[in-house]
């Protein structure tokens, strides 16, 4: 029997996490490098991410990664550090919050762009690396909003519902290289995209209500579930959107 312990251990690996200077991703990243990978957060705002650096040992890499004109020099920015990563962790992300009626064509084409595009491109950038290793992890992120319909959430659940997809279509393209590509749903969490719900004590209260456990997130609640996909725990799972919600989407 394989060691519990060692199961969970990335000593050894290269971990890349987008979205990385702040929220669920800074999270991922801290994660990832405490359980022995060499992490490379990718984001636009350095001073944030020279911070994180300094507390996970790590390298980071400031860019757009909806920028498909730049991903290969980003791709090669990303593989200076440490060589070419064995995990990639999708956490950028935006949300306009805009009414059907009042969707512009800009922010619909931002939000697809980076919540669904980008990490089906940086994947597709990223797995030859891993192809050549015979091992790989693909977390993209998806959200209550994948199966569920919010207000002023047409763009944005319109991509997470994509992300769903996405996730088993890179599973049946990727996974017989020794690739696994899966998904993370969380639930309401308190980050900068959820900012003005969790101002709102009212629907925070309503939120924690409508879970079974019957309280919002806490960013620890993703540490165990993010190594257990990004490891050799999860060896035999692909194509799956695992829900990390207090049971928000089982009501």
């Amino acid at each position: 029997m394989a060691d519990p312990s060692a199961m969970f251990d990335l000593t050894g690996r290269v971990a890349c996490v987008t979205g990385a200077s702040s929220g669920l991703g800074r999270r991922a990243a801290i994660t990832l490098a405490a359980a022995g990978a060499q992490v490379v957060g990718v984001a636009r705002r350095r001073a944030l991410l020279d911070t994180l650096c300094e507390q996970t040992g790590g390298a980071g890499v400031v860019g757009d990664v909806a920028d498909r004109a730049s991903m290969a020099d980003l791709v090669a920015r990303i593989n200076a550090p440490f060589g070419a990563p064995d995990i990639i962790v999708h956490c950028a992300g935006i949300n306009t919050r805009q009414a059907a009626d009042d969707v512009t064509a800009h922010a619909w084409d931002q939000t697809l762009a980076l919540n669904l595009s980008a990490p089906f491109f940086l994947s597709q950038a990223l797995v030859p690396g891993m192809r050549a290793k015979g091992w790989g992890r693909i977390v993209n992120f998806a959200s209550l909003q994948t199966a569920r319909a919010f207000p002023e959430g047409i763009a944005y659940g319109a991509s997470k519902g994509a992300i769903a997809q996405l996730t088993r279509a890179m599973a049946e393209a990727w996974s017989k290289d020794g690739i696994t590509a899966n998904a993370i749903g969380p639930g309401f969490f308190p980050t900068e995209l959820t900012a003005s719900v969790f101002d709102d004590p009212a629907r925070v209260a309503q939120n924690a209500a409508q879970t079974c456990i019957g309280r919002n997130g806490r960013a620890e609640d993703l540490d165990g579930p993010l190594l257990f996909l990004c490891s050799q725990a999860s060896a035999y799972v692909t194509g799956q959107v695992l829900m990390v919600d207090g049971g928000f989407s089982a009501k």
